[in-house]
């Protein structure tokens, strides 16, 4: 198979459509339709159905996609580690982050890097671990922050895992809502809550079950300002993490370490051997230098 057929079949499959990859590749739409016959011809099989809507991938499809994708995460690496031969003075790095991390571990991290080595770009697109976990396996993302509750982030053994540390988590309630020194199950089985993202409602929902009360969830919101203001405004209670907090604090709310929820780990995940790229590593050291920084620190006012 003709390398370049390859590629371009995985800019078809990932556009949706002939014209927008050709618009994409500054080609035309013939151009890439007869480039997209040969590579069938070649494999001996259809790749693509066309459809009104665009396209659709065949089973043969799918499976030369995964190839794609690994052929062209690995032409990105090879092209950063060339890049940097010159201790660091040029290289690119595509980064993912949930989005606590986002504001508060890679900021400081990205400045250390870009102070260090000014060449170096490094490109952030915020994303909950799942879709970042996805993205770095088909090479959309060089390195992920990533977290797991209570325990390490789930693994499948095609990326490598970097530990970068615990936080803990809190039960965060309005000024009105009564919040014992102790609190107890009781208490939390009559309150209203407000629920974060996918993850962590379902983490928020598994621990109230092994408490023994099935929580009423009022409001879900994947955004912990929103849901620190619905919590000031005396419209349930939530559980939210160290980096959340960190990364703003509403002056209203009260903070209070509680057993029943537990903590969560982050981590960086990347495809084995991304390591060895200058100035992958060197974001890599940052972020781990950030994080260590960041994770010391506990939110202000908390109560006993």
């Amino acid at each position: 198979m003709d390398p370049r057929r390859v590629l371009l079949f995985r800019t078809v499959a990932r556009s949706g459509s002939l014209s927008s990859a050709a618009r994409e590749l500054g080609t035309t739409q013939s151009a890439v339709s007869q480039q997209l016959s040969m590579l069938e011809r070649e494999v001996g099989s259809a790749l693509l159905l066309r459809t009104s809507r665009g396209t659709r991938l065949t089973e043969a499809g799918t499976i030369l996609l995964g190839r794609a994708n690994s052929v062209a995460n690995e032409l990105h690496l090879a092209g950063e580690e060339l890049s940097a031969l010159t201790d660091l003075r040029a290289g690119r790095v595509r980064l993912a982050a949930f989005p606590s991390a986002a504001a508060t571990l890679v900021p400081h991290a990205v400045q250390e890097l870009r102070a260090l080595h000014a060449g170096v770009v490094v490109t952030l697109v915020e994303s909950e671990p799942p879709e970042a976990w996805a993205a770095v396996q088909t090479g959309d993302v060089d390195v992920a922050v990533v977290f797991g509750y209570d325990g390490q982030p789930q693994e499948d053994g095609r990326l490598a895992h970097v530990p970068l540390g615990a936080e803990p988590t809190y039960l965060v309630a309005g000024p009105d809502a009564g919040l014992p020194r102790q609190v107890t199950a009781r208490w939390l089985a009559g309150q209203g809550w407000v629920a974060g993202c996918e993850r962590c409602r379902q983490h928020l929902v598994g621990c109230c079950r092994e408490a023994g009360f099935e929580p009423e969830l009022l409001h879900e919101s994947d955004d912990y300002v929103v849901v620190q203001n619905l919590v000031a405004r005396g419209l349930g209670v939530t559980v939210l993490p160290q980096l959340a907090l960190a990364a703003f604090r509403h002056p209203d709310v009260e903070v209070r370490r509680s057993a029943f929820f537990g903590g969560r780990t982050i981590g960086l995940v990347h495809r084995p051997g991304a390591e060895e790229v200058p100035a992958i590593r060197a974001l890599m050291e940052r972020l781990q230098a950030s994080a260590a920084e960041v994770l010391r620190g506990r939110p202000a006012r908390v109560g006993a």
